[in-house]
């Protein structure tokens, strides 16, 4: 039997002229009811449903010699085709494309579509203000916790709230709608659940330094780990986009800020057990829009644990360094570890424990002098050495 998985777009206005052949000439339709909907004149077999499983049971009972499935937009964006395609009785598929969310909302409002980010929030909640932040365009696809408003929000209190915006929804049938204005006028707007959202940010951040000046962060007497010590450290775990971060003993919240926006599409667990610098972790993190971070207060394994690391700072361990590493390793034996270190103890006990977990180490030690004006003269202002271990299988 041939089986399609189909692209509509938009709905019957969108279909492109092989979609629309293939739906003519199939047997069988599957889908949502609101995918089927439009085809009831066709007079096929219907099969209403979404749910791969059923899909595929249907399909294998099947006795015609051809079946569609259609899904909304593009099979190749965001859409149950990527699903479908893991089942084996969908392994010799043929894909239609049909026009995607974000190409039509573009064609709507005169934007290109070349370099906007594009993000689905189907069970996400994260990354927004982070990534607005770092891109002139963003396109979210909406449906899930988040809504328009929400989104909005996110974005208005995470010091984003003269971005622009456009709201759409209802695309493709007779009440469909676009909205335009800022994020702030946006926060308590009322609209459909499966929507779309593009943002404009002209302020965004052209690149991302290979750390951020000590100067640009909110102070007090919590301890910072300096920039020079971040840029180094940071390197050494070589954090991804979509990584899971641990930051273990977040006292300012520079680390953490800076994993945030490296990891933009995944997310960063930061603790510390001082409120204080729960709460100075808290407003850098909101003064550098890094909203995919969960800053907890506690002491480290006690509290419930983080999600699978890929990569783990340990700041501070107060005392309890050996907990804190078996706890990252068993969680992920592929972990990557970066402990910072001013004593010989620390140095030991850090080597030893990675070793003895099967880890590779490396031991680096940076000693940074800079210079300060007394009068007339340049003088050196050396920072106490600190050293760097990072453990990897």
């Amino acid at each position: 039997m041939k089986k399609y998985i189909v692209g509509v777009g938009m709905g019957v206005d969108t279909l492109t002229a092989a979609a629309e052949k293939v739906i003519k000439n199939s047997d069988a339709l599957i889908g949502a009811e609101r995918m089927l909907k439009p085809f009831q004149d066709l007079r096929k077999v219907m099969f209403q449903s979404y749910d791969c499983s059923e899909i595929c049971r249907f399909i294998a009972n099947f006795k015609g010699d051809s079946a569609a499935v259609l899904v909304s937009g593009d099979v190749g964006f965001f859409s149950l085709a990527k699903k479908l395609l893991q089942f084996p009785e969908f392994y010799d598929a043929e894909l239609i494309c049909g026009i995607s969310t974000p190409v039509y909302f573009c064609s709507k409002i005169n934007r290109d579509i070349e370099k906007m980010k594009l993000i689905s929030l189907h069970g996400n909640d994260c990354g927004i203000a982070v990534n607005v932040r770092q891109n002139r365009n963003c396109c979210f696809i909406l449906g899930g916790k988040i809504n328009a408003g929400e989104l909005c929000r996110r974005l208005t209190d995470y010091g984003l709230g003269d971005v622009k915006v456009w709201i759409g929804e209802n695309f493709g049938c007779e009440n469909e709608r676009i909205r335009f204005g800022t994020a702030a006028e946006f926060i308590d707007v009322q609209c459909e659940k499966l929507a779309a959202v593009i943002t404009e940010n002209s302020g965004k951040i052209d690149c991302q330094t290979a750390c951020i000046s000590d100067d640009q962060f909110i102070r007090s007497e919590i301890p910072m780990t300096k920039a020079e010590i971040r840029c180094i450290a940071l390197a050494e775990l070589n954090i991804q986009s979509d990584n899971i971060c641990w930051d273990i003993g977040s006292g300012s919240g520079s680390v953490t800020v800076e994993m945030a926006l490296k990891c933009h599409d995944g997310m960063v667990w930061s603790i510390d057990k001082f409120p204080e610098a729960v709460e100075l972790t808290k407003k850098n993190c909101h003064k550098f829009s890094c909203d995919n971070v969960i800053v907890k207060s506690g002491v480290f394994p006690e509290i419930e644990p983080f999600a699978k690391p890929d990569c783990v700072f340990v700041g501070g361990s107060g005392g309890r360094l050996d907990e804190i590493l078996n706890a990252a390793y068993n969680a992920n034996p592929a972990v990557k570890i970066v402990v910072t270190a001013v004593s010989l103890e620390t140095i030991s006990d850090a080597s030893k424990i990675m070793e003895r977990l099967g880890m590779q180490v490396e031991i680096t030690q940076i000693a940074v002098t800079r210079t300060r004006k007394i009068g007339k003269n340049t003088m050196f202002n050396a920072l106490n050495p600190i050293f760097i271990i990072r453990g990897e299988v």
